[in-house]
């Protein structure tokens, strides 16, 4: 099991999210630079960084941010938050990002998706994030009527080699992943399935693990200390 810790960034700070609310956000960590170097330290393969600013406004992103935080990091790094244009593809792989998830746009404009994957298959993620199985979008904050297996079917056959997938309801709540729909997900299509959302202890990397999960990226967890990179590693 490979575990990807995240860092969220708002107004340049690291913070969390309940259930995807930015009205409900608290500051975690206070300098985003030193806790990539935390969790470098700890034993981190990949470190997820979700731009919070750039997810609702394309004209914010934290490009600069980003683009050093890729310089100073010694491993890969995954980001996601609004990527909805090759030209911001682009400016992130320009800026030493390892993996892109992009998630609204890959539902809202399939010339993008597939565009981006011709350019950059190895690198290209497809988030999906859903809400009582169905697939949200726009940082999200709207719900579609789309369900989220038909929707990694269809992506898989773009060429979609990697989805993270997301219960937003379990998002930031310390009540354990979705098992039900990750398993699901994992047997409805032969991409690798990575876990995001509600992982609260080790036993919930132990309950991934035992249904065929090898990525899960781990926030609130980490940083209250309930999951270590070390433990899971163990595991």
């Amino acid at each position: 099991m490979k575990i990807l810790p995240a860092i969220d960034l708002m107004d340049g700070q690291c913070v969390r999210l309940y259930q995807g609310d930015f009205n409900q956000s608290e500051q975690v960590a206070n300098d985003p630079f030193e806790q990539l170097d935390s969790f470098i330290k700890d034993g981190a393969e990949i470190v997820h960084i979700v731009d919070l600013d750039g997810a609702r406004n394309s004209n914010e992103r934290q490009i600069e941010l980003i683009e050093a935080l890729c310089s100073r990091s010694t491993v890969p790094i995954q980001v996601g938050g609004g990527i909805r244009s090759i030209v911001t593809v682009d400016q992130l792989i320009k800026a030493g990002a390892e993996r892109l998830v992009v998630g609204t746009a890959a539902i809202e404009n399939v010339n993008f998706l597939k565009e981006a994957l011709a350019k950059y298959p190895e690198n290209i993620v497809v988030g999906i994030d859903a809400k009582n199985g169905k697939v949200a979008t726009h940082g999200w904050e709207n719900l579609s009527e789309l369900d989220y297996l038909a929707f990694a079917k269809e992506i898989e056959q773009l060429g979609v080699q990697i989805i993270v997938f997301t219960d937003i309801s379990k998002d930031g709540t310390m009540q354990g992943p979705n098992l039900e729909q990750l398993r699901a997900l994992n047997d409805a299509v032969s991409c690798k399935v990575v876990a995001s959302g509600g992982i609260s202890h080790d036993q919930d990397i132990r309950d991934l693990a035992t249904i065929g999960i090898e990525e899960a990226i781990v926030g609130k967890a980490i940083y209250q200390g309930t999951v270590t990179l070390k433990g899971a590693q163990a595991l």
